[in-house]
């Protein structure tokens, strides 16, 4: 059966332009890569950390989609550990901490290529009643 992330993720202009790749797909949990590219990098010749976040958001974002109702970040808080450069591959994997009622709370961990993490993020998710559009 067609998770209601693959059409959202069709519909994710954004993450395909940054060239990002689902790994893991599943209610509560989702597994994101994408490769730092030169022009993804700041003054500092270090990836910008807007972008960093980027990579949790939509690896939170699938993780937090887990039925037909359209469920949307209603915040976060992002811990930058370690800086990383282009040509390095970073990964985020978000798993749902707590769901109650509209509410959910979510983890992610963005990870380079030898495991160094990155970045943490919280996200906090609220699933509103509306659904995804037609094609």
């Amino acid at each position: 059966m067609r998770r209601p992330t693959e059409a959202m993720m069709e519909r994710d202009r954004a993450s395909a332009a940054l060239g990002m790749v689902v790994d893991h797909d599943e209610p509560g949990r989702a597994v994101v890569h994408m490769v730092i590219r030169d022009d993804m990098t700041n003054g500092f010749h270090i990836t910008h950390g807007g972008l960093v976040f980027a990579l949790a958001d939509t690896a939170f974002a699938i993780a937090c989609n887990e039925d037909e109702r359209i469920t949307v970040a209603q915040g976060a808080d992002v811990t930058f550990l370690r800086s990383t450069t282009a040509g390095q591959t970073l990964t985020a994997t978000a798993v749902r901490r707590v769901r109650s009622g509209r509410a959910g709370l979510y983890d992610v961990s963005v990870v380079d290529e030898t495991g160094e993490v990155v970045a943490e993020v919280r996200g906090r998710s609220l699933t509103t009643d509306r659904t995804l559009p037609p094609s």
